[in-house]
């Protein structure tokens, strides 16, 4: 079994990759309702007793039900409940010690079986989107953006930091966490790849997205000025989508990159360094004790990150509001089937929102004949596309059976209702 460290500098959860992917595919259906079962955690987020503890609750219970059900058939037939022992995790226990409730009537007599309760609206309604139950694992440390994402997305919620975006992930798959709040793409700085390739190497589900403007801010100790500093560091793309900015301020000094915004930040108040300034959020100036010597530097106002919510499970598909539907799929083939698969949407009218294409890890590159100058090397791709459709609707079905022809994969990454609050800086 893995195990949790916690660094001594911060709160976030760091765990060895221990995940296999079991990717889904097309055409799948929405299994039956399943019953989900809540068990409490503590404040530590230990990987071991969360999991024996969840198992044990599991078996617990599903004894009860076992035990419950021996006890009535053994009464009503044999007059007697002799019988009525259940194994418990190894152990025989009464069942008179488990304090069950009999099935029957409040007399003691065994009456018929139910007839199964119709379904209403409520047993298909998705798990909760908001509230301060849910606990949502992010890439950073207390401060970084995903951090802010993660509020926005689910106010109250319980904020987990994790250190790389491989743990968020097997925060979520190891019940450590409900849902994982992490970037897909920033408006000036394109895609972030790691994502994309994670989604794929996972078995998480998206079930929504949410769109953060991206506020900078230059931070230092207090009682530093511009002129001390020899350094600024930062998330690489904070220092790209600054970079005008700080020579506009005079800043001629070196740029070094680190993880994340928040832990450049952190870096510096760590250290007490006196010449160098930070590149993050005004929240973590404020978590700190930095100063902001300059708010608002990136170069572009419209600076805006695209997120997505993941979790174990997906949500139910609706037509009731703009819905949207990420896929990945491949071809062995290569290229060549990518104007038959865009021309599966087009023709229905479905806009896409996002392409995004990256090589084939397993088969990064593929031998083509050519008469011309004998054997070229290409790279094998992996496409993956967004559209504004939910899968409840006919035309997106029709898409993607259609899809499914030309491609030898073809996985449904989630469909989930779109953000659509306007783009607008804090």
């Amino acid at each position: 079994m893995n195990t949790l460290s916690t660094p001594p500098s911060s709160n976030t959860l760091n765990f060895n990759h221990i995940t296999t992917t079991r990717p889904w595919k097309f055409p799948n259906r929405l299994g039956p309702n399943r019953v989900s079962v809540k068990c409490a955690y503590g404040s530590s987020y230990d990987i071991g007793s969360t999991r024996t503890d969840w198992q044990s609750s599991c078996a617990i219970l599903s004894s009860k039900v076992v035990s419950q059900e021996q006890s009535s058939i053994s009464t009503a037939v044999n007059g007697s409940a002799d019988d009525n022992f259940a194994a418990i995790n190894g152990h025989k226990t009464n069942i008179t010690d488990l304090q069950l409730v009999p099935i029957g009537n409040l007399t003691g007599e065994i009456s018929k079986p139910l007839p199964p309760k119709p379904l209403t609206i409520s047993d298909l309604a998705p798990a909760p989107m908001h509230g301060s139950s849910l606990r949502v694992a992010y890439q950073g440390v207390p401060g970084a953006y995903s951090e802010a994402a993660a509020g926005k997305a689910y106010p109250n919620c319980e904020a987990i930091p994790c250190d790389q975006f491989e743990v968020a992930f097997q925060a979520v798959e190891l019940w450590i966490a409900d849902r994982a709040v992490l970037p897909v793409e920033n408006s000036l700085g394109g895609s972030i790849h790691r994502n994309y390739d994670l989604l794929l190497r996972h078995r998480l589900h998206i079930v929504g997205e949410v769109q953060l403007p991206v506020h900078h801010c230059l931070l230092a100790l207090p009682g530093i000025r511009k002129e001390y500093l020899t350094r600024v560091i930062s998330h690489p793309q904070a220092l790209s989508q600054c970079e005008h900015t700080l020579t506009k301020l005079g800043l001629n000094v070196a740029r070094e990159a680190v993880d994340d915004t928040a832990g450049a930040a952190e870096f510096v108040a760590t250290n007490n360094l006196r010449d160098t300034a930070a590149i993050a959020s005004a929240r973590a100036a404020e978590l700190y004790g930095l100063n902001i010597l300059a708010d608002g530097i990136q170069d572009d106002p419209s600076n805006v990150t695209r997120f997505v919510m993941l979790a174990r499970e997906p949500i139910i598909p609706r037509t009731d509001r703009p819905f949207k539907t990420s896929i990945v799929f491949a071809h062995d083939k290569g290229t060549s089937v990518l104007f038959k698969v865009l021309s599966a949407f087009a023709f229905r009218n479905i806009s896409l929102t996002k392409i995004e294409s990256r090589p084939h890890r397993n088969r990064p590159i593929r031998l083509v004949d050519d008469a011309n100058v004998g054997t070229a090397k290409h790279f094998e791709y992996l496409f993956y596309v967004d559209f504004e459709a939910s899968m409840a609707e006919v035309r997106a079905q029709n898409a993607l059976a259609e899809v499914q022809e030309f491609t030898s994969f073809l996985r449904v990454l989630g469909s989930y209702p779109m953000d659509m609050t306007p783009w607008t800086t804090p």
